[in-house]
């Protein structure tokens, strides 16, 4: 057995609001909404106090950004070979694409 990680998939670390985090396994083709239901389906033990009722609300954070729920992993060129760090909140619905351009506009 060998400690590599197969090149074919994307490791990520998941970081909670309240700093735990958990590493998973996903392939290139998953979705936000993918990785979602999987942490979901299997959500960590130690993680009982921020658990949450529906998939639907988990949101991921990459980059300072909220991934949209049919972005895919390979979509956001991941390197390979490495863990990649992300956010995971719970969060009801996505702020708007351009809600920060709206700010600068405001200020103009």
């Amino acid at each position: 057995m060998t400690s590599q990680r197969d090149p074919g998939t994307v490791s990520l670390r998941l970081i909670l609001v309240s700093g735990k985090t958990q590493d998973f396994t996903f392939s290139p083709n998953d979705s936000a909404t993918d990785i979602a239901r999987h942490v979901f389906e299997n959500w960590p033990a130690g993680w009982e106090e921020e658990s949450v009722s529906s998939p639907s609300i988990l949101r991921l954070i990459f980059q300072g950004r909220f991934l949209h729920g049919n972005v895919t992993l390979g979509a956001l060129k991941l390197p390979p070979g490495r863990t990649t760090v992300m956010h995971l909140v719970a969060r009801e619905t996505l702020p708007e694409p351009n809600s920060h351009g709206q700010r600068n506009r405001e200020k103009a």
